[in-house]
C-alpha cells in the first residue's frame, strides 16, 4: 500500500495538484517492489466529468525494467483554483532499518562469548551497553574502574552484577592500562570503552612493551547500517587520526579491508575527495590516486581501492556513469575513506541523524579489537559494535574446537 500511496502523492501534488479530493481509487497489484528500487508513478487524464470530477488512469512501474507494479483508475474532484509551488515534498519510506545489524547479531550469537575488558563503565549508558551485550552472550565483560561507582550505577539502573568480575582501580588511565595487561595475560580478547575520554583509553595502548600496538597505526571504523543500502557501509577514519598522511591512510584502508573480509563483505574502497579527478591543489585527490595505484601494486591487499571519488559517484551508480567512471568500485563503494577526521565525523553523523543509519564503532590495528561507543549510541549500536568485534576476532583467530 505504500507503493499505492505514491499515486495519491502525484494526484495531490502534480496532477490535478494541491486541493484535489479523492472520490474513488481502484488498484490492481501485478508485481512487488523491493527496498532500494526506483519507481515511477504516472497518471493520465481519461475523462472530465460534470461537477469538476476527473477520471484518471494510474500506474506505478519499476524504473530498471519497466515492470508494472500497480495499475488502476482514480476518480477525483479537481481543484478550482490554480496553485503553483516550486518544490513539492513526496512521501519517502524507511524500511528494514536494522536488517544488516540484525544479521550481524545472528552471526555473533553462536560464537563463544568474547572476554572483554570494559574500561570505566561507571555511567548508565556504558554499563548498560556492556551488560546488554553480556545478556545476549556476545561478550563476557570484565568491569574495570571504581567499583563503588560501578556498583552504584548498577543499582541505579536495576542491573544485577552477580557473576561478573570487577577490578578496582583509582583512575581512568590506570583502568585503561589494566585492560592492556589483561589482554597480554590472555584474559581479555577485546577492550570496550566506558565513561572516559578516548585519549585516556588509547594512551596506554600506544606504550611500548605494555601497549597493544602490533605494527599498524590505530584507526577507527564506523560500520553503518544505512536504510536502503544492500550491505553495511564503512566510514573511516572518523575518530582517531585527525589529518592522516599517506602512510596512515594505507593502514586506514588495510584495517577496513580486513574488517570487511571478516564480515563476509567484498571490500570495495572508495577514497573520497571533493572531485573525482586528480587536482594538484587538492591533497586528498593526490593521496587517493596514490592509494589506488598502491593497491594495484599489492601494497594494499585483498580489496579493491579506487580514488579519487566524490561522494556522489562513490555510492551512486547513476552518478558514476554520468561522470564516465567505470570499474567495480565507482558507484558501489562499501568502504568510504575520508580525507580527515572532520569530514569523517560529519559524514558518519549525517548518515546517523539525516539518513537514520545505525553505527557500530571499532578501533583496529591493535592486538585486539577496541569497541568504541559514544554516549548517544542506541542499544542496537552498542550490541552491533560488540557483535562486529566478536566476528572480527574469531574470523582472525578461529576458536579451538
Amino acid at each position: 500500500m505504500f507503493v499505492a500511496s505514491l499515486i495519491s502523492a502525484v494526484l495531490g501534488t502534480q496532477l490535478p495538484g494541491a486541493g484535489t479530493l479523492y472520490r474513488r481509487q481502484v488498484l490492481d497489484f501485478h508485481e512487488r517492489a523491493h527496498a532500494g528500487e526506483e519507481l515511477i508513478c504516472r497518471v493520465e487524464v481519461l475523462d472530465k466529468l460534470p461537477g469538476g470530477l476527473v477520471r484518471l488512469a494510474t500506474s506505478v512501474r519499476r524504473m530498471s525494467d519497466g515492470a508494472l507494479i500497480v495499475a488502476g483508475e482514480a476518480e477525483v474532484l479537481a481543484p478550482q483554483t490554480k496553485f503553483e509551488c516550486d518544490e513539492v515534498e513526496i512521501p519517502g519510506l524507511i524500511v528494514q532499518r536494522h536488517r544488516h545489524f540484525e544479521a550481524l547479531l545472528e552471526r555473533a550469537k553462536p560464537l563463544p562469548a568474547l572476554p572483554t575488558a570494559v574500561v570505566c563503565p561507571d555511567d548508565a549508558n556504558s554499563l548498560g551497553g556492556a551488560l546488554l551485550a553480556a545478556k545476549q552472550s556476545i561478550i563476557t565483560p570484565i568491569l574495570i574502574g571504581n567499583t563503588s561507582t560501578i556498583v552504584a550505577t548498577a543499582a541505579a539502573i536495576g542491573a544485577d552484577l552477580t557473576g561478573i568480575e570487577l577490578i578496582d582501580v583509582d583512575s581512568d588511565l590506570a583502568a585503561a592500562a589494566m585492560a592492556c595487561a589483561l589482554v597480554h595475560e590472555g584474559r581479555a580478547a577485546a577492550v570496550m570503552k566506558g565513561h572516559l575520554h578516548t585519549d585516556d583509553l588509547l594512551k596506554p595502548m600506544l606504550e611500548k612493551g605494555t601497549g597493544l600496538r602490533v605494527g599498524r597505526r590505530l584507526t577507527h571504523v564506523f560500520v553503518m547500517d544505512v536504510p536502503g543500502q544492500p550491505e553495511p557501509v564503512m566510514v573511516t577514519d572518523a575518530a582517531i587520526n585527525i589529518a592522516p598522511d599517506l602512510a596512515t591512510k594505507v593502514d586506514i584502508c588495510q584495517n577496513a579491508i580486513d574488517l570487511a573480509l571478516s564480515l563476509g563483505m567484498e571490500p570495495r574502497v572508495g577514497v573520497l575527495s571533493a572531485v573525482e579527478t586528480v587536482n594538484p591543489a587538492i591533497q586528498s585527490s593526490i593521496d587517493a590516486a596514490l592509494l589506488s595505484k598502491m593497491a594495484d601494486r599489492g601494497q594494499i591487499r585483498n580489496g579493491l581501492v579506487e580514488g579519487p571519488l566524490a561522494m556522489d559517484n562513490a555510492v551512486d551508480l547513476g552518478a558514476a556513469r554520468t561522470k564516465g567512471l567505470k570499474g567495480r568500485v565507482a558507484g558501489r563503494a562499501n568502504i568510504l575513506v575520508v580525507p580527515g577526521l572532520d569530514a569523517g565525523n560529519m559524514l558518519a553523523k549525517q548518515l546517523a541523524y539525516i539518513s537514520h543509519a545505525e553505527g557500530a564503532g571499532l578501533v583496529l590495528g591493535a592486538k585486539v579489537p577496541v569497541i568504541l561507543n559514544s554516549r548517544s549510541d542506541s542499544p542496537m549500536s552498542r550490541l552491533a559494535s560488540c557483535a562486529v568485534a566478536a566476528i572480527h576476532h574469531f574470523a582472525s583467530s578461529p576458536p579451538t574446537p
